[in-house]
């Protein structure tokens, strides 16, 4: 099919509700992705934020499990209580939060720098014990104590630090755990975990700055995928106003015009549009090819019965006004001036009538002195309107400057709406005019 018939027939309603719905599954499926992998990025953050609190907390307990160690110790040293060196040998081979913190750093890859630090500072501190044991030895012998943990019977005193007496050993003691050489090795302890925390914080640094990298990039792609929805949603709003809704629209009013209407639109649409248009020029076609006596009246010019019998099965009564019209003592007109007179106001009142109504508005001669208007396209009421209009064709009815003798009309009017079928629409206005005859003539009656 060539481009400029695909121009002519517009776009398809089919292909274009299929290529929505690929649009819309294609734009759900990158928001599912974009979002997942949103998410990923800010778990991915989140886990490297509890992993730097996890492994930051196993190096400081090391360092607190080590001073913990100290001031058992050196309370042992000063008072010589046992508990102290209960709690000494409990955490130290119950509790082990120093083995534990190895342990749980060991289980981190990439983190073979900090461990190594951590590792520096878990042998300084098992070497320091030796330092500890010995004090604790001196503290037992100079207390006298028989009961106490099997690893410290092992520790053999020097000849000189055995000569000493009970307060020597204990001063002695008291010495290994508060001089400067066991402060020394605490520092080194110390400066191994601060140099594993400050590995641990380079480490860290680099995989957040990863991570925040990967979520600001994730960012970017929601914020371009809500951006492509916002576009989607605006797209299909006008296309669904330019192809659909617009030429729906415009046909209504045609329609109402009594024209033909435009084709535009989608391609079924158009489709719809030229077969009521080609529907359309042969109803018109038909109207204005119609034998002009067999459907007018040749006295008035008005539409006769069977141009009634016609407009009644072919207009849309719905939107339609019924106005039935009746001129009042007609008979008596006839019987004082003669039919003559009387064909000549028929005459004059088919003009008034055409005159005061539109072109649009169809006029028929049903009987003798009685008239039917279609006053078509109202969908509002327009009972004001049409009530001005009476009361003006009566007035001009009245004047007698042309000859003939004053008359008037008794009116019945329906709107379509209250009676859809011709034949109670009929029924219904021939009882309101029937009302304006008992009401004295000359007047007008609604029905609903």
């Amino acid at each position: 099919m060539s481009s400029s018939q695909n121009k002519k027939d517009g776009v398809s309603l089919r292909t274009l509700n299929i290529l929505l719905i690929i649009g819309a599954v294609s734009l759900s499926g990158l928001m599912f992705f974009s979002t997942f992998h949103l998410s990923s990025s800010f778990r991915q953050l989140t886990e490297t934020s509890e992993r730097q609190i996890e492994l930051r907390k196993s190096a400081l307990d090391l360092m607190d499990a080590s001073d913990y160690l100290t001031e058992k110790v050196q309370r042992f040293a000063v008072h010589g209580d046992m508990k102290y060196l209960e709690a000494y040998f409990n955490e130290a081979f119950e509790t082990q939060r120093r083995e534990e913190a190895i342990a749980k750093m060991s289980e981190n890859k990439g983190c073979e720098d900090a461990l190594n630090k951590l590792q520096s500072a878990m042998d300084s501190s098992l070497e320091l014990m030796n330092r500890e044991y010995y004090a604790m030895r001196l503290v037992i012998e100079a207390k006298g104590y028989t009961q106490y943990p099997e690893l410290l019977k092992s520790v053999t005193l020097s000849e000189e630090d055995r000569a000493l007496d009970a307060d020597g050993k204990m001063r002695r003691a008291a010495e290994m755990v508060f001089d400067n050489e066991y402060y020394d090795q605490k520092d080194r302890i110390r400066n191994n975990m601060h140099s594993s925390l400050k590995e641990l914080e380079n480490m860290v640094y680099t995989e957040d700055a990863l991570a925040l990298e990967s979520l600001r990039t994730e960012l970017v792609l929601v914020r371009v995928v809500i951006a492509l929805q916002v576009i989607g949603m605006v797209f299909l709003v006008c296309m669904t106003s330019r192809l659909g809704i617009r030429p729906i629209l415009k046909a209504v009013d045609r329609i109402k015009e009594n024209s033909r209407i435009p084709v535009i639109g989608a391609n079924e649409f158009r489709y719809l549009a030229r077969v009521y248009n080609k529907m359309y020029d042969v109803y018109k076609s038909s109207l204005e090819n119609l034998n002009y006596k067999a459907s007018h009246d040749e006295l008035t010019g008005a539409y006769n019965r069977l141009g009634y019998d016609l407009l009644i099965s072919s207009i849309d009564l719905r939107t339609t006004y019924m106005i039935l019209i009746d001129v009042d003592n007609f008979k008596s007109i006839n019987d004082t001036y003669g039919h003559e007179t009387g064909d000549r106001i028929l005459i004059k009142l088919a003009q008034t009538l055409k005159k005061h109504f539109r072109s649009d508005d169809h006029i028929c001669r049903i009987g003798g002195d009685e008239f039917v208007v279609f006053m078509v396209h109202t969908d509002e009421l327009q009972n004001d309107l049409i009530a001005a209009k009476i009361e003006e064709i009566n007035h001009e009815l009245e004047m007698t400057d042309d000859g003939l003798p004053a008359t008037s009309i008794s009116v019945g009017i329906v709107h379509g709406s209250d009676a859809p079928e011709a034949e109670k629409l009929f029924k219904k206005t021939d009882a309101a005019l029937y009302r304006s005859k008992r009401k004295g003539k000359h007047t007008y009656t609604f029905q609903s």
